[in-house]
């Protein structure tokens, strides 16, 4: 055997080997295209191709080949789908499946390794293969429609066989015959020998079946041709031949002794033998069968009034129906074990605000008191004495402006927390100052409201005529609006902290407002009733959308930081999903606390939400809100927290997250504020 054909021979192996392997298309595609030099590198790739052929001169071809460690030859992978091997080897032991990798691990192990690009895998032995780079030259030829071998020259010159010495004509000039222009004789003798055959009845066509004349009466109806067809249909049984106990004149050994029918009687009825074996000397003897018309009518019976038809079963794994959740460590970070907790107040804390760069924690509690916390370390700054009990407290969004808003009874405070430098200090003195009492003539509001100097703090109070219920920023920091659940058509204020003006939404609210929020980067603002949530435009001042929670009364709500997805609580423990890009009815309901749900937060940076309840408890969600419309968005429940202790029917009162870590703040009816990180 010559070099070249041993070479050409144990390259068209590989090459049938590697037809057989998975290979990972586009990288592979990508890096071998990098790797196979041009046209240009032929000359390299042919002197290459050279000292391989003295490589191969000077070895056994025999010797190189080396034997698939699988020896099932051409039995199906597929057979071996359920099995823990996947075949033999050369000494008959069985080959087990190494363990498969997930994906993730597999794209982690394949970023960290440098030559992942070059393995594959071989599905018939069970193990990567890593190519070698003559091997990788040959695939890379092949796609770009070469030549697998480098040494093969497509453009070789023609080769002429024949010798054309001063001649003018062809090979043959001779006229055709005349036997192309006339019927074969041949054709028309074997035309008539079938002739002769088909009339001797030799040849036979296929006739039609004929349909048998007379049908068995104690075969299987199951068997006949109209019956088959039909997939639901199952032949009556027979009843039961009669045997040998049966006889008019039966062996000794059938008839039962007296005994043993005594002994019938004894039994239940569905256990006693219908039959009693008897003897009669002569066919005279025998009188009529007692049960003759009674087993007659069970048998039409049974005919015509049981059902009979083959019902198709669907067999399903309960544990297939539930949804397949991926696991919690893939989902990390989020907040799930108690880290700090903030004491010090003497009765319940209502709600909680974190300070934008989120190193300060304000808490309002029913004590009448507002605290200000440092988040890492708990220690108390300062307190306020209000001498009513905080409903809310809410701190400025913008980090120039550390003031805070807080709502006591009817009164709303800006406090000036005292944070920030000099200049910003100056800057918030003179936002505070109000020279004489002023009230907003607007609107006819000087009966609603009134702007005043709050002398003991320093501070300005907005007096209402009904009670405030909770305070809500503006994204920018300079509007201000509150909520009074009982102020009918003047529930919902806004107002202008840098020029002291107030106007009520110029909406018609329909229903008794609970909740409000602002869009994070859009004028629009969210109001929330007992039944619905309304979206309204500020700046065209009309309705843009209306939200359908199918809830009892809603009690919360919270919107996404993309601002394109709301989540809303109820006062029956439920929990409301919207995507108001895809529709104005629930997303996704999750039907998660046993009682109120007090508050709902979303996470600024993270993806992940919260629900805090009456019942004591803290729900954390992982909700991952994808910017491709094709996708929905991807909600998975990650961790209960517990820790607080229920007073007066009262749990967990409100939550909210970190601006920057995933750490969960809640307040609770116990009067502490716990501190929840990953």
């Amino acid at each position: 055997m010559t070099p070249s054909l041993t070479m050409g021979h144990q390259e068209g192996e590989k090459l049938d080997n590697i037809n057989t392997l998975e290979t990972r298309d586009e990288d592979f595609v990508e890096r071998g295209n990098n790797n196979v030099s041009d046209d240009n590198d032929d000359q390299d790739e042919h002197s290459e191709s050279s000292q391989s052929h003295q490589a191969v001169d000077e070895s056994d071809s025999s010797e190189d080949e080396v034997a698939p460690r699988n020896t099932i030859g051409d039995v199906p992978l597929e057979w071996y789908k359920d099995e823990k091997h996947i075949g033999y080897d050369i000494a008959g032991r069985k080959i087990t499946k190494k363990e498969r990798q997930d994906k993730l691990d597999s794209f982690l192990a394949s970023a960290d390794d440098s030559k992942s690009w070059r393995k594959i895998y071989d599905e018939y032995n069970d193990e990567e293969v890593e190519l070698t780079k003559e091997e990788i030259k040959q695939i890379g030829r092949l796609l770009k429609g070469k030549a697998p071998h480098a040494e093969f020259d497509p453009y070789a010159p023609y080769v002429d066989w024949f010798k054309w010495d001063d001649a003018k004509h062809p090979l043959s000039n001779a006229p055709e015959p005349k036997r192309r222009f006339i019927p074969s004789k041949w054709e028309s003798k074997k035309v008539v020998e079938y002739v002769r055959a088909i009339r001797k009845g030799l040849i036979k066509f296929d006739q039609p079946k004929e349909e048998p004349r007379f049908y068995s009466l104690w075969g299987d109806d199951s068997s006949s041709a109209d019956r088959t067809k039909h997939l639901a249909y199952i032949p009556p049984p027979k009843p039961k031949l009669p045997g040998h106990e049966e006889s008019y004149n039966p062996s000794l050994e059938y008839i039962p002794t007296q005994e043993e029918i005594n002994s019938y009687q004894l039994m239940y009825e569905e256990d006693r033998p219908k039959f009693i074996p008897k003897r009669f000397t002569s066919f005279r003897s025998i009188p009529a069968y007692e049960n003759a018309v009674k087993e007659s009518f069970e048998r039409c019976l049974d005919l015509y009034l049981c059902p009979r038809v083959r019902k198709k079963r669907i067999n399903i794994d309960p544990e297939s129906l539930k949804p397949k959740l991926p696991n919690k460590k893939d989902l990390r970070p989020y907040p799930f074990a108690c880290y700090l907790e903030y004491k010090g107040h003497e009765d319940a804390v209502l709600s909680i605000s974190l300070e934008p760069s989120g190193q300060w924690i304000a808490s309002g509690s029913k004590d009448g008191t507002v605290r200000i916390w440092e988040v890492e370390t708990g220690r108390c700054l300062r307190v306020w004495e209000i001498g009513e009990a905080v409903q809310h407290v809410a701190w400025n969004p913008l980090p120039a402006r550390p003031i805070l808003a807080v709502s006591a009874g009817a009164d709303v405070l800006i406090l000036n927390t005292g944070f920030g430098n000099e200049e910003e200090q100056k800057e918030i003195k003179k936002l505070l100052h109000i020279g004489t009492s002023t009230s907003d003539d607007s609107d006819d509001m000087s009966s609603y409201l009134s702007w005043h100097q709050d002398e003991k703090y320093d501070c300005i109070r907005l007096r209402h005529y009904r009670t405030v219920s909770s305070v809500v920023w503006h994204r920018k920091g300079d509007y201000l609006s509150t909520l009074m659940p009982a102020g009918e058509s003047r529930a919902v204020l806004i107002h202008q902290l840098s020029k002291r003006l107030t106007q009520r939404l110029p909406f018609k609210l329909h229903g008794l407002p609970v909740s409000l929020a602002f869009h994070p980067t859009r004028s629009i603002i969210f109001v929330a009733t007992k039944k619905n949530v309304r979206v309204y435009d500020m700046l065209k001042q009309k309705l843009i959308k209306k939200l359908e929670t199918q809830l009892r009364e809603v009690s919360s709500i919270a919107v996404h930081p993309a601002g394109d997805n709301v989540i809303v609580g109820s006062k029956e423990g439920k929990l409301r999903w919207f995507d108001m890009d895809l529709s104005s009815k629930p997303y996704q309901s999750l039907d998660c606390h046993r009682k109120d749900i007090t508050n709902v937060a979303f996470h600024r940076s993270y993806p992940l939400f919260a629900s805090c309840s009456d019942d004591g408890t803290a729900y954390v969600f992982h909700g991952m809100v994808y910017a491709d419309l094709n996708e929905n968005p991807w909600i998975v429940p990650l961790e209960i927290l517990k820790g607080h202790t229920s007073s007066d029917g009262r749990g967990v009162l409100d939550c909210t997250f970190h601006p920057r870590q995933p750490w969960l703040f809640t307040a609770g009816a116990d009067s502490t504020i716990k501190l929840y990180c990953h």
